[in-house]
């Protein structure tokens, strides 16, 4: 009877021990699980006094969501907690249509900020700038107000109204700001050649279809005959790390790491390369960037200036580089965690860093024109110039931005090509006629009005130009005989 009575006790404990190894391993993580179960008890006993002795009747489910956002608020300001209804607006944004202002947000420095507002959308109609600083929405101070309660509070039907007060560099004090919410189409990438025959993409967000959209754009840019490229991820917020990954490709040798993440979980360190490797020419590269480009856009820019593939030209951009993993809940609502921080294929991480240009151009100050602008970057540009050195000579990093087809054997093949046309070529994002291709013609292109405005696409542009020059003189002294 003994012997049953002990064999049914091992018997049981073996079951017990499985179930407890089955969940960890280690007695450390154990002892930090019965810590953690002991800590909950506190939480229980504090929402059964509420429901039982609070003056007033509580609904349970809000102080779950309370007790939950103020587990957050612990966190980094990018892990938040989304209810049912928030979640879903969530998945509907990365499928390129949602309704709201195309206002990006973040929390830095416990200050709600604007990564960029998204180009032609009410923010953007309205004068909202990357780097604002939201104070009021509604006249709702956002002190302490998590993301996703802005999110909340910023979306709404179509037509309606919303004030926000902003805070800006140069403002002597905050200034409301009324837009009118409308539903957001992203186009997310747009493209037209500039004059020197150098193409030019825009990428705005970072989405499903973003690969796609841009393996177009440049099968439309080769056949227009472009011999340079610049892509402009300046405003641009992010968005998905695979279309990031996806984007970088086109661009880098197979088999190129393009980014890295390490996080506390051994599951979250991973690497993403290269896998079909440029699919285009390897024409001479800038990238334009700001305090508005992030997360993806720091992904793809961090890339490029590593493996030196392009020069990156603008301002510092906004350092968002932490991985946030979004975790369906039993209600329906959603979790988003940051578990894992983006690192560079150099080892540099991008978080609360960001990303710094190769040239610094910055834009117009405030009560300053393009003009002055554009020559106050020239004066900084000559005063960092040896004596004696040409103006049209690029600089050595300006030198080494490769521009030659690797070797066959890393080339993968590149996708079916469409015929080319001799007909004119219009701007995707414009409609207007950009050039006229003949046989036996250069290409002519129209001046771009755009271009005199902007300082910085300028200085990429000359860049552009300046490299061309300098391998077509490479190639002269390369034939003359020796």
């Amino acid at each position: 009877m003994y012997q049953k009575i002990k064999n049914h006790k091992i018997f049981t404990f073996i079951i017990i021990l499985s179930l407890v190894f089955g969940i960890s391993l280690t007695s450390k993580v154990l002892a930090t699980q019965s810590n953690t179960y002991e800590k909950l008890k506190i939480l229980s006993e504090v929402l059964y006094l509420i429901q039982t002795n609070y003056v007033e009747e509580v609904n349970t489910q809000d102080l779950i969501y309370g007790a939950i956002n103020g587990m957050l608020k612990v966190l980094d300001p990018h892990s938040s907690f989304m209810p049912p209804d928030v979640y879903q607006e969530m998945q509907v944004e990365t499928k390129g249509s949602f309704g709201g202002l195309g206002i990006q947000i973040a929390v830095k420095d416990n200050q709600l900020v604007v990564i960029a507002p998204i180009e032609d959308t009410p923010a953007d109609r309205a004068g909202i700038q990357a780097g604002d600083k939201i104070v009021k929405i509604e006249s709702k101070s956002t002190k302490d107000m998590t993301l996703m309660e802005a999110v909340k509070i910023l979306r709404g039907p179509k037509g309606t109204k919303v004030t926000l007060t902003i805070m800006r560099d140069g403002f002597d004090s905050p200034k409301e700001f009324v837009l009118t919410r409308d539903i957001i189409e992203i186009k997310s990438v747009t493209w037209k050649v500039l004059e020197g025959n150098i193409g030019y993409v825009k990428l705005r967000q970072f989405q499903e279809n973003t690969a796609e959209e841009l393996e177009i754009a440049l099968d439309k840019l080769e056949e227009s005959g472009i011999k340079a490229m610049v892509l402009d991820l300046r405003n641009d917020p992010g968005g998905l790390l695979n279309a990031a990954v996806d984007v970088a490709d086109k661009f880098l040798e197979k088999g190129k790491l393009i980014v890295y993440t390490k996080g506390r979980a051994k599951n979250q360190d991973m690497r993403f390369v290269a896998r079909q490797g440029a699919t285009h020419p390897y024409h001479p590269l800038v990238v334009l960037v700001n305090h508005g480009s992030a997360s993806a856009s720091e992904i793809v820019a961090g890339a490029i200036q590593d493996h030196g593939r392009g020069l990156i030209v603008g301002t510092k951009t906004f350092g968002k580089g932490s991985v946030q993993s979004v975790v369906p809940l039993t209600d329906n609502s959603g979790l988003r965690l940051t578990t894992a921080k983006y690192y560079t294929p150099n080892g540099r991480t991008i978080h609360e860093k960001g990303i710094i240009p190769d040239v610094i151009v910055e834009l117009p100050k405030a009560g300053q024109d393009s003009e002055e602008a554009a020559l106050e970057a020239l004066s900084k540009e000559k005063s960092k110039e040896k004596p004696g050195k040409e103006k049209s000579e690029p600089t050595d990093k300006e030198k080494s931005s490769p521009s030659q087809t690797p070797e066959k054997e890393s080339q993968p093949e590149s996708k079916k090509e469409t015929p080319a046309d001799n007909v004119q070529q219009k701007s995707s994002e414009t409609g207007e006629t950009t050039g006229e291709k003949t046989e036996g013609k250069e290409e002519v292109v129209k001046k771009d009005p755009e271009l005199e405005k902007d300082v910085q696409l300028q200085r990429a542009v000359d860049i552009l130009k300046g490299i061309m020059i300098f391998e077509k003189q490479k190639l002269v002294e390369a034939k003359k005989p020796s």
